[in-house]
C-alpha cells in the first residue's frame, strides 16, 4: 500500500471516534484535524503523540513520541506504521434514553405498589480522547451514537431506575405528583450517573427527564385515582369517611327492603346508625339555623316581652312596637345598661339590675340612687330601723317614727344625702 500524502475526516458527526484505513506514512504526511476533533497516532497497541486543530506535518518534531518508538531518522524521507485515531470533540445533545418496562415503586404516601416509565435525553462530549479510546473503544475500526447508547443503556437504565427511587423514598413524594420534581430529579440523576462516563473520558451535559408517567390502565393506579377522587368530593361536600359507609349501608339496606339487613336495621342497629348520622347532620343544619337568626331582638315597652327585630307588633300583646321607638329613649331605658326596658318594669330584661320609680316623674332609678337621674329631685331612702322607702324630705319614717335627717357621726351636723364630707368637721361620711 501507497505511503498516505495527506489525512483528514470529514465524515458523520454521530461518529465519536473513527480510525484511518491505511496505515502506511510517512515524514512527509500531512494530517488535518478540524476545530472540533483530535487525532492520536496509535503504535503497536500505544496512543502516542495527539494533534489538535491544525495542518501537521508527520516529522520528526510533530511526533517525538513515535520517533523514540520507531528510530525515524533525521533528514530525508523515511516511511513507517501507525495508526491515525480521529475523535470528535464536539457536544452530542440528543443521546436519549428510556426505561424499557415500567419500574415497580411503592408510593410513599399511599403504600401502594404502582408501575413507573420514564424517559428523557442528554448530551455528552469527549473530554479525554486517549482515556475514551483505550477505555472504550479499543480495536473496533469506528464508534458512534448508536454504539454508545449500546453501551450504555443498561447501566444507565439501572441508575435511573435506582435514583428515581430513591429520590421519592427519601423525599416522601407521591407518584401522582412527581412531574412537579423533574427539573430537580433531572439535576439529582446527572449528578450520579455523570462518574460512570466520566471514567471513560465522556463528561455528560444537559441531562433532562422528559417524562415520568404512570400506566393509565395499571388497577392500582385507578384504584388510587378513584379513592383521591372520592376523598376529594367528600372533603368538598363535608363529611368523611364513616359517614360514607353509614350512608352506604343505608342505601343498601332500604334497597333490599324485606330482607334479613332491612329488618335488623328496623331493629335497631339502624336506628342507631341513624341516630349517629341525624345528629351530625342536625348540629350542623342547627348551626346553619344559628347563622340564619337575626342578631338581637327588641323588647316591647308595655309587657317587657322580647320580639324579633322585623317586626312591627308585639307577638305577646299586641303592642305598636314602631310607635314604641318613637318615644323619648331616656323614657325607657335601663339605668345601668341602657338598653330598652318598660316604663313600669322593676327589673331589665337585658342585665338584671332592679330599678325604683321616682315618685316624681315615674322613672326607673337604680335602687342606690339617690337622686332621680331625670327630673333631680331626691330618691326615697330606706329608713333604718324598719327599712321601709320613705320620700325625700320627711325627717321622720311614716312607719315607725325613726328620724330620717342625716347626721355626722362626728359632729351631729346635718348631712345631705349624697354628701361625702361633713361641712362642720370634715369628717368623712
Amino acid at each position: 500500500m501507497a505511503v498516505v500524502d495527506v489525512i483528514r475526516y470529514d465524515g458523520n458527526p454521530d461518529v465519536f471516534a473513527w480510525k484511518h484505513p491505511s496505515h502506511e506514512l510517512g515524514n512527509w504526511t500531512q494530517l488535518i484535524v478540524n476545530e472540533s476533533q483530535e487525532a492520536i497516532l496509535f503504535k503497536g497497541g500505544q496512543a502516542l503523540d495527539l494533534f489538535t486543530a491544525g495542518r501537521h506535518t508527520l516529522s520528526t518534531n510533530n511526533i517525538p513520541l513515535l520517533s523514540k518508538l520507531v528510530n525515524l531518522p533525521f533528514g530525508g524521507n523515511s516511511p513507517f506504521v501507525a495508526e491515525v485515531w480521529y475523535i470528535n470533540k464536539r457536544f452530542t445533545l440528543d443521546v436519549k434514553w428510556g426505561t424499557k418496562d415500567p419500574i415497580q415503586l411503592q408510593d410513599p404516601q399511599y403504600k401502594i405498589f404502582v408501575p413507573v416509565r420514564s424517559f428523557g435525553q442528554f448530551g455528552i462530549q469527549i473530554n479525554d480522547s486517549r482515556k475514551f479510546l483505550v477505555n472504550l473503544v479499543g480495536t473496533m475500526k469506528s464508534f458512534d451514537k448508536t454504539t454508545l447508547n449500546n453501551y450504555f443503556r443498561g447501566v444507565l437504565t439501572t441508575k435511573i431506575k435506582d435514583h428515581i427511587s430513591s429520590y421519592l423514598v427519601h423525599k416522601k413524594i407521591s407518584v401522582l405528583d412527581i412531574n412537579a420534581y423533574i427539573d430537580e430529579i433531572s439535576e439529582h440523576i446527572q449528578g450520579r450517573v455523570a462518574p460512570t462516563f466520566e471514567k471513560f473520558g465522556i463528561s455528560v451535559e444537559n441531562f433532562y427527564v422528559n417524562s415520568i408517567n404512570i400506566p393509565e390502565n395499571d388497577p392500582g393506579v385507578a384504584k388510587l385515582k378513584d379513592a383521591l377522587a372520592r376523598r376529594a368530593e367528600m372533603d368538598i361536600i363535608g363529611y368523611n369517611y364513616q359517614q360514607q359507609r353509614s350512608f352506604d349501608t343505608l342505601e343498601s339496606a332500604a334497597r333490599n327492603e324485606g330482607s334479613g339487613a332491612s329488618n335488623i336495621m328496623g331493629a335497631g342497629i339502624g336506628m342507631g346508625m341513624g341516630l349517629g348520622i341525624g345528629g351530625g347532620m342536625g348540629n350542623a343544619m342547627g348551626q346553619v339555623t344559628q347563622n340564619l337568626k337575626p342578631e338581637g331582638n327588641q323588647t316591647c315597652v308595655k309587657c317587657n316581652a322580647a320580639n324579633p327585630l322585623n317586626v312591627k307588633f308585639c307577638n305577646n300583646c299586641g303592642n305598636n312596637l314602631t310607635e314604641s321607638k318613637k318615644e323619648n329613649p331616656a323614657q325607657n331605658t335601663c339605668a345601668s345598661c341602657s338598653e330598652p326596658m318598660s316604663s313600669k318594669g322593676v327589673f331589665c330584661p337585658h342585665c338584671g339590675s332592679k330599678h325604683v320609680m321616682c315618685p316624681d316623674c315615674g322613672k326607673g332609678n337604680l335602687e342606690d340612687s339617690k337622686v332621680c337621674r331625670a327630673c333631680g329631685n331626691g330618691m326615697p331612702v330606706p329608713c333604718n330601723n324598719c327599712g321601709e322607702s320613705v320620700q325625700s324630705g320627711v325627717n321622720f319614717c311614716p312607719n315607725c317614727g325613726n328620724s330620717m335627717v342625716l347626721r355626722c357621726g362626728g359632729c351631729s351636723v346635718e348631712v345631705k344625702p349624697g354628701q361625702k364630707f361633713c361641712h362642720e368637721c370634715g369628717n368623712v361620711l
